[in-house]
């Protein structure tokens, strides 16, 4: 059984913080879980073109409010508590954050868990861990 504190976890390297957002990573590769979890902050007013084409992702809102625009199709999508969107075919993407957005996200496969997103708006597939 694996069990982490959010906010014990805030104080290690497991809290990545980066232009415009920051995580905190409870589970990573080394964990053998198959997936990665993490507790994101978007700040306010972000505006983050991305793109994982090396990881699918599943975020759900817990709190904030924001869109996700969908760059194939130009759809875009309102985010606020509650809800949940997954980049299941590696859609590129721009996450835009109106208040400070909280998510909940997984990735597939897991994240290493110093991982910050590269000139494409990507992961890559291997980094240095925690």
């Amino acid at each position: 059984m694996i069990v982490r504190d959010l906010h014990e976890a805030e104080q290690t390297r497991r809290r990545v913080v980066t232009k415009g957002w920051e995580s905190t990573r409870l589970l990573l590769k080394e964990d053998q879980m198959g997936f990665s979890f993490h507790m994101t902050t978007i700040y306010a007013g972000s505006e983050l073109p991305m793109h994982y084409q090396n990881h699918l992702e599943s975020v759900y809102c817990v709190s904030g409010e924001g869109s996700i625009e969908d760059i194939a199709t130009g759809e875009v999508h309102q985010i606020k508590p509650g809800v949940m969107y997954a980049l299941d075919k590696h859609d590129k993407h721009i996450l835009r954050a109106k208040s400070e957005m909280k998510m909940a996200c997984v990735f597939n496969p897991p994240l290493n868990g110093l991982e910050v997103h590269d000139e494409t708006g990507a992961y890559p597939l291997e980094a240095e861990t925690v």
